[in-house]
């Protein structure tokens, strides 16, 4: 039962936090105020070793102008 309660945390901390982080971070970065925006940094922090997991994988960069 304690693995399992380990499993579930580690599970938690390490891929649906960073994941649902990631996409609130790609949908408001832009609107976000300077209070939602410490607490992103804080979350960034806080979450750190599940975001760099995802990093490789993820990319966030914006569409830019395109072809000049």
């Amino acid at each position: 039962m304690v693995l399992a309660a380990y499993a579930f945390l580690g599970g938690l901390y390490l891929v649906v936090v960073p994941l649902l982080l990631y996409s609130w971070m790609n949908r408001r970065w832009h609107c976000m105020g300077k209070f939602e925006r410490l607490s992103a940094y804080g979350m960034v922090f806080l979450f750190f070793p599940g975001l760099i997991l995802f990093a490789p994988f993820l990319n966030l960069r914006l569409n830019g102008q395109g072809e000049v």
